[in-house]
This record gives C-alpha cells, sequence and structure tokens, in this order.
C-alpha cells in the first residue's frame, strides 16, 4: 500500500501554536519534507524541533524550493518535489511536508499537493494557524467587526488598487519590494501596523507606517484598518 502525504501547517513562528494533530504526525511519521537545501536549517525545522523534540531524529526529505518568479524554474523544482515524495509514498511511508502558516495560503506545499494528487496519490492537509491571525492576536485588535470584508493580498505584486478595496488589508510576502509596499501604505497613516517574525525570538512590532522599514525580513506582515466609529 503507498504512503499519505501529509501537508502540515504548522503556524506563524511561536511553537506552542502547533496544533495536536500537527504534533502528532510529527511523531508519528518517520520521514519529514521540508522546503530548503539543508532541512535542519528552514525556519520550519527550527520551529517545530522545539515542539516536538523527536523530531530531530527522523529522516529528513530536503526539497529545493527557490525564491524566484520564474515560472519554467519553479515548475522544475515543484516536479522535483513531487518525484522526491513520490519515491517514499511508493515505499509505503508517509510523508509530513511541513510548512509555515496553513498550506491552503501562499504556500509552496500545494503546487506538490496538486501534482501528486493528480497522480492518484493519497494527500490530505492539515490546517495551521494563519499568521494574519496570530498577528492581530499578537496585537490585541480584531481583523475584521461587522459586516467588513478582509482582503489577503501578496504584497510582492502590485498593490494599488488592491489597496483602495474596503474592509481590513492584510499585505504578506513583501520581501524586496518592502520599499515600494512602504510608499504605497503611508499613504493609510496610523491604521497600519506590521509585525516581522511574528511569534519568533526576533520578533519586531511596527506601530505604524512611518517604521516600517525598507529591509524587513520576508516573514513580514502588514495589517491596514479601516477607520471607524463605535
Amino acid at each position: 500500500m503507498k504512503g499519505t502525504l501529509y501537508g502540515v501547517g504548522i503556524g506563524p513562528g511561536d511553537p506552542e501554536l502547533l496544533t495536536l494533530k500537527a504534533v502528532r504526525l510529527i511523531r508519528e511519521n518517520e520521514v519529514i519534507a521540508l522546503p530548503g537545501e539543508k532541512p535542519e536549517e528552514t525556519v520550519a525545522y527550527q520551529i517545530s524541533v522545539q515542539a516536538v523534540p523527536e523530531l530531530a531524529d527522523k529522516t529528513l526529505l530536503a526539497l529545493t524550493m527557490p525564491m524566484t518568479k520564474d515560472k519554467a524554474l519553479l515548475n522544475e523544482n515543484y516536479d522535483r518535489a513531487a518525484e522526491k515524495i513520490a519515491d517514499q509514498l511508493d515505499q509505503g511511508k508517509n510523508v509530513v511536508f511541513l510548512t509555515l502558516g496553513d498550506p491552503t495560503v501562499y504556500s509552496t506545499y500545494m503546487y506538490v499537493h496538486q501534482r501528486l494528487e493528480e497522480k492518484g496519490y493519497r494527500v490530505e492537509i492539515i490546517s495551521g494557524i494563519t499568521s494574519f491571525c496570530a498577528v492581530a492576536a499578537r496585537m490585541n485588535m480584531s481583523l475584521v467587526e461587522r459586516s467588513e470584508p478582509l482582503h489577503v493580498i501578496p504584497a510582492s505584486y502590485q498593490i494599488e488598487e488592491a489597496l483602495k478595496l474596503p474592509g481590513t488589508k492584510v499585505l504578506m510576502k513583501a520581501g524586496k519590494q518592502m520599499k515600494y509596499v512602504k510608499e504605497q501604505v503611508k499613504g493609510f497613516g496610523k491604521n497600519a501596523v506590521m509585525i516581522e517574525n511574528c511569534g519568533m525570538p526576533d520578533e519586531k512590532i511596527y506601530a505604524s507606517a512611518d517604521e516600517i522599514p525598507e529591509n524587513a525580513g520576508y516573514y513580514s506582515l502588514i495589517v491596514i484598518k479601516e477607520e471607524h466609529n463605535l
């Protein structure tokens, strides 16, 4: 019998935010897949091993996932990752693919999931706490109230029109575009907040758009709230 691929969300950074199901699957299965050439150095590993020390004794499957928008290169690596996982599944081994946040939100995991599902392998998604919910909790604020809509926006693309949408805007994955993103966000003033590395030891909080550094790290998330009277 072939194994099952589990796409496991491990939350935003605080090891105490791993779900009981995530912890159980890591403990129960031998093969753990991680996106990176050196699995032990990945953020996902460093977070998870604090909650599940047994992870250090598992078989780690390194999956190369370059940070690029080159679709041909990305597809090549997704195909290669799917093949490496399929080899383990064909041996009857389950594979637990660890991913930050939730696997259904801008996750590299889903591209591998889709490839293996199309080939007939058993695949299962395990939800994790999303980064934007963790940031809102860390800031002691709600994301949306009453009839407000919530917009989750990939900030590394053109965002001018998206920022005009009503309701709360969440900007994720700004990356090297942070200078551009900051310029766009500043028009929204004091209601913009950002957390870098939420829940991690080097977490940093920026209470306004003016405070946001142009060289912020990859794991930075901005929340823009509309003003409204209570």
